[in-house]
């Protein structure tokens, strides 16, 4: 049986808060492993204290010399992988941090890999996933456009997304760039107002 089509470049060459919002809903395949994205955070290259941009040479070098629909991954606090898509259109460019997904298929590999069956453990949060999804910096600048093995899957429908503020930063805490799938009780925090965008 072939693998599904990844989502088209054209899906990831917009603006970084409009692609938060439509991964909602959207399935990563990785590694053997799928799953339904209920959380994102926005980041834009310019203007936005808490984007790698803003400190970083090489994120800004990375957005340069990279296609939109490029996994963007890296090493937080020393101690975690986490997994964002480069994005990036005429009005912005900029990233979006994947922070929680529901397991749809290989969920017994994913509770090897997080030593845990704790269902709502296992994916609610930027590490959790990447560690239940084998994500590693090794897969730093990977196409997701290129390889159906390992990319994003369109959204099987419509679903109703909230919008929240970021978190876990200490910069530019007021923009409301995170969305959440309403009714999820697998994200890695609740959204926080009832806030409805679609």
């Amino acid at each position: 049986m072939p693998l599904p089509s990844p989502l088209s470049r054209s899906f990831y060459q917009r603006d970084p808060v409009t692609c938060a919002r439509e991964l909602i809903g959207c399935e990563l395949l990785w590694n053997k492993t799928t799953g339904v994205v209920l959380e994102t955070e926005a980041y834009a290259e310019f203007g936005d204290e808490a984007c790698h941009t803003f400190r970083r040479p090489s994120a800004r070098k990375f957005i340069a010399e990279h296609p939109a629909g490029t996994a963007y991954v890296y090493l937080n606090y020393g101690m975690y992988w986490l997994f964002n898509v480069l994005v990036k259109s005429p009005v912005s460019n900029g990233f979006v941090l994947i922070r929680a997904i529901e397991p749809t298929s290989g969920r017994s590999l994913m509770e090897q890999r997080r030593s845990s069956t704790n269902l709502k453990q296992l994916c609610s949060g930027p590490g959790k996933l990447s560690m239940a999804f084998g994500i590693r910096g090794s897969d730093h600048g990977t196409d997701l456009c290129a390889k159906a093995s390992r990319c994003l899957l369109a959204a099987s429908g419509i679903v109703a997304i909230q919008e929240d503020c970021r978190i876990g930063i200490s910069t530019a805490q007021d923009y409301p760039w995170r969305f959440l799938l309403k009714g999820s009780h697998l994200v890695s925090v609740p959204c926080r107002k009832d806030k409805t965008v679609r």
